[in-house]
């Protein structure tokens, strides 16, 4: 915006000045005011706030207010800017209200068609949500009125102000139904057209004639729909009912709805009751398929997208779907074959198989005029052809490369990155495509997305590491980002020392701490002391210590010399290098927050050293993915809420979770003495199915003495309000004693879920109680009366059953925790407890099935073996964990052989720093 700013001329930038607007603004007070200067002042008032131009109160107030005393004025097109200027100055000026009654008089019944809905949408901006009531009858007129102009401007205004005043506009729910329905288009052709056009497009009102405005597109039944989804969103029947009503799956004469807007907005409001009420997925998806033949383009693309987006959809329910979409691809409008393309594109990366069906329609694409389009036919092509096509596919996209953007050949790179890695015979035609476009021009995303892609080829396939990494130096020669730059050097570091002839990589390396930034000097001298520790040849560590020596201890900028001085030091001791060079773990930083806010609040334990052993550990990769999620540490009530919620939430990892468990369970003064929490579940384990009237699930927290637990509970009957509600436990084995239950006093559909917590004291701190508790669901039901919300005075106990609440092994006492393994298995064997038992898993009707159970029950991190679980009979799984309350770490080694008659034969080896914890893995499986 500032760039087209600066272009301005000097007269424009004059004529569209706020102060000059301003100053202009008095010709509002003339006795004859001109109808066309007033409309150009006003359009020129919505410019200005348009490009993002700011109002003072005082500024917006006047001119707001100025801008009233037009509405006495008999011109159409003035009024009608009247209107919209009033709309968009609302949000800014003071005592908007003052004009509700001029506004209100345009709303009667009998006022101009015209000036109606331009009035409706400018009262919605300025009204308060306390006098919705007394305009009830207004909208409600308004809402059926047979001309679509008026009942779109009342639903629409309806449906911004329905947050605000959500019980008032409920009860229009019978008009807004009725604007769903289709309504017969009053006939226009007999009537007078407009002799004229007022400024900018507004058409002067007639006087004679039926004021009836013309329309065929049933946009009405659109607004209504919207509306009438939000008056009913709480209601899942009702939503549901509608749908198949409006979708004519009860009728049997096909949809009501003629709108194709509408009717899209009805296939995602079905893909939304799918997603959370599975046991409508017969039903809604029967509605879908019907859609598919619909004879609007629309309706038709949008039901086959919503298809292929479904979760767990089958090649044999996507097959009408990529029919429709496959010649939606010979269309002659762009548009079409452009959605389309992207589509299957997407769908292509799960469902390549289905998507081949097209691949003929999609090579026709390839030369089309439309480089978009072009480049989503030729990556899908990528994802879904065979080995012999890559060839001439790759001839085909180099050809064009330089004439699509930066965003689309992103796209080119990712589809090129999967196909690599689909096809790794074919890394050197792939690698020499994407080091040609790393040298081409291109922005930081587009960079970004083929150094990621070259990184994968160095993880995934090793025969294309050396070449790769020579790619990846010559272009930090003149790699202007420095991120790129550094995440560079970092894989160099780490990749480069294994290679045959590491040397050739220290002199790009050095080349950066001679001519880069001091950002890119600090990770070249990280890399390069990799080098030298790593090194197996003494000449190249003597090497590596001169250039450090020699250049970087007198580097201008601190970070660089103390990170050469650090490395020096490192590389003459064999502990330290191991510790901060060659260990590829780091603490799990959410559980390590966690621990030291515990520690830093508790007061008792001021006196004792905060203990790291208890952090477990991630490798360095998590840490990476960890740290790039964005901070959603939020209180976790998680429980299946009755009402929808309106967006998903974000997706917590395991360690964020239990940070925030952390935080809640500060905030209760019953457990201010309980110390940190060792352990907190993963997930809350449901113990209600989710379609009954009481939703509950639970969450278990280990203390060092206590052990508590968090019971969700959600009301979801409307009508009834639940009070002191709370969960009585029996437990079925010894090692707990009951200390407490804090209940909820009441418990609402509005209001819920809410926690009940019930607290244990562990018998025996030092060991860990294993077993299972029976729960029930006690409180007194209150009836509540419909017409005025009050819940009866007396109610009566009731109870209700739940599921049992276990306490395991793995789930409860171990958290992963990331080792190398080999040192770490060998180093247990003199100072630890090694334990070893054999198990038949009859049930495990594959290694693969084994290796998931197994990670699973025992909740550990596995650190991969020796076989592939998928294609032999043997297979060695490594897994590490970390047992809470001092239990030290714990590996496992779990060797299985498979047989098709007798499952799968498990020899569980089992070290550990203490004897408790290796018996505690063992009674995992044994239990």
């Amino acid at each position: 915006m500032s760039f087209k700013k600066d272009e301005e001329s000097g007269l424009n930038a004059f004529y569209n000045n706020k102060s000059t607007i301003i100053q202009e603004a008095r010709i509002f007070n003339e006795s004859n005011v001109s109808p066309r200067k007033c409309r150009a002042l006003l359009t020129r008032v919505v410019y200005l706030l348009y490009l993002g131009e700011t109002f003072s109160t005082q500024e917006a107030t006047n001119l707001f207010f100025g801008t009233t005393k037009l509405f006495q004025n008999k011109d159409g097109a003035l009024r009608q800017m009247v209107y919209f200027t009033v709309k968009e100055l609302a949000t800014m000026a003071e005592d908007v209200i003052m004009v509700t009654s001029s506004i209100m008089k345009d709303m009667q019944p009998n006022s101009e068609v015209v000036y109606r809905p331009n009035a409706i949408r400018a009262l919605c901006r300025i009204i308060d949500p306390s006098m919705v009531q007394g305009v009830e009858r207004f909208f409600k007129s308004a809402i059926v009125d047979k001309n679509p102009s008026i009942s779109s401007g009342a639903l629409v205004s309806s449906y911004h102000l329905y947050p605000q005043a959500k019980e008032v506009i409920k009860r229009w729910v019978n008009e807004v139904q009725e604007s769903v329905n289709v309504k017969p288009i009053a006939s226009y052709f007999n009537s007078p057209q407009p002799s004229s056009s007022g400024y900018l497009g507004f058409s002067s009102p007639q006087p004679a004639g039926p004021q009836t405005i013309p329309s065929t597109s049933n946009i009405t039944q659109y607004h209504a729909l919207g509306l009438l989804f939000q008056i009913r969103q709480q209601d899942r029947m009702a939503i549901t009912k509608m749908i198949q009503q409006l979708g004519g799956a009860k009728s049997g004469s096909g949809s009501s709805l003629k709108n194709p807007m509408a009717l899209c907005m009805l296939v995602r409001y079905a893909v939304k009751v799918m997603e959370e009420d599975p046991n409508m997925h017969k039903q809604m998806y029967d509605l879908l398929e019907g859609w598919l033949r619909h004879k609007s383009d629309m309706v038709n693309y949008e039901a086959a997208r919503a298809i292929c987006e479904m979760r767990g959809v089958t090649p044999q329910q996507l097959t009408r779907s990529v029919s429709v979409l496959q010649i939606f691809l010979s269309s002659p409008k762009p548009v079409l074959k452009f959605a389309a393309i992207r589509t299957l594109s997407q769908l292509a990366l799960t469902h390549p198989a289905s998507v081949a069906t097209c691949n003929v329609d999609m090579e026709n694409l390839i030369t089309d005029s439309n480089r978009s389009i072009a480049t989503y036919a030729i990556t899908t092509l990528l994802k879904t052809g065979n080995e012999a096509s890559v060839d001439r596919l790759m001839k085909q996209i180099t050809g064009f490369m330089s004439e699509i953007s930066d965003e689309f050949k992103v796209i080119v790179v990712e589809a090129i990155r999967s196909l690599t890695l689909k096809f790794p015979a074919k890394q050197a035609l792939m690698l020499n495509f994407l080091s040609g476009v790393l040298r081409d021009e291109g922005g930081y995303d587009f960079k970004r997305a083929v150094v990621e892609a070259i990184f994968d080829m160095i993880k995934y396939i090793s025969d294309s590491k050396e070449t790769a990494l020579a790619h990846l130096c010559e272009f930090i020669e003149d790699c202007e980002f420095t991120k790129l730059s550094v995440r560079i050097l970092h894989l160099i570091g780490l990749e480069g020392p294994k290679t045959l002839q590491p040397t050739k990589y220290i002199r790009y390396i050095y080349n950066r701490v001679v001519l880069e930034n001091a950002i890119v000097r600090a990770a070249a001298v990280s890399s390069l002391a990799k080098f030298g520790v790593n090194a197996v040849d003494g000449t190249i560590r003597n090497s590596i210590r001169v250039l450090l020596s020699s250049r970087c201890l007198d580097d201008v900028d601190d970070e660089v010399r103390d990170r050469a001085a650090m490395y020096l030091k490192v590389m003459q001791q064999d502990v330290l290098a191991q510790k901060y060079v060659r260990d590829d773990s780091v603490f799990s930083l959410a559980t390590l927050e966690s621990q030291l806010v515990s520690y830093v609040n508790d007061s008792a334990a001021s006196e004792v050293p905060f203990d790291v052993s208890g952090v477990p550990k991630v490798s360095r990769a998590q840490a990476q993915q960890e740290s790039a999620r964005p901070n959603a540490i939020d209180t976790i009530v998680a429980a299946t809420p009755a009402k929808a919620a309106p967006a998903a939430p974000v997706q917590k990892t395991a360690e964020e979770t239990k940070s925030a468990y952390a935080q809640q369970l500060a905030a209760v003064p019953d457990f201010a003495e309980y110390g940190p929490i060792l352990n907190s579940s993963n997930k809350p384990a449901a113990l209600t199915e989710t379609e009954t009237e009481y939703v509950v699930s639970c969450v278990k927290h280990i203390f060092k003495e206590h052990v508590v637990f968090q019971f969700n509970v959600s009301n979801t009957l409307p009508d009834t309000i639940l009070e002191r509600v709370a969960v009585a436990m029996q437990p079925n084995d010894a090692g707990l004693t009951e200390d407490f239950i804090l209940p909820v006093e009441s418990l609402s559909h509005e209001t819920s879920p809410q926690i009940v917590y019930v607290s244990f004291t562990r018998d025996s701190p030092e060991g860990y109680v294993l077993g299972s508790f029976g729960c029930t669901l006690k409180f007194i039901s209150k009836e509540v009366d419909p017409t005025s919300g009050v819940p009866e005075e007396e109610g009566y106990e009731d109870e209700y059953q739940l599921e049992e609440v276990e306490l395991g092994a793995g789930s409860d006492y171990i958290v992963p925790n990331y080792a190398a393994f080999t040192a770490e298995w060998d180093k247990m064997k003199e100072t630890g407890t090694s334990l070893t038992e054999t198990f038949a898993l009859s049930s495990m009707g594959s290694l693969k099935a084994a290796c998931d159970s197994l990670i699973e029950i025992l909740n550990m991190e596995a650190l991969g073996g020796t076989e592939n679980p998928q294609s032999t009979s043997v297979h060695t799984l490594n897994l590490s964990g970390l047992v809470t309350g001092g239990g030290g770490k714990v590996l496992a080694r779990c060797r299985m052989t498979f047989s098709s008659g007798q499952g799968v034969t498990l020899e569980l080896s089992v070290r550990a720093e203490q004897d408790p914890a290796a018996r505690l893995v063992l009674a995992a499986i044994g239990g």
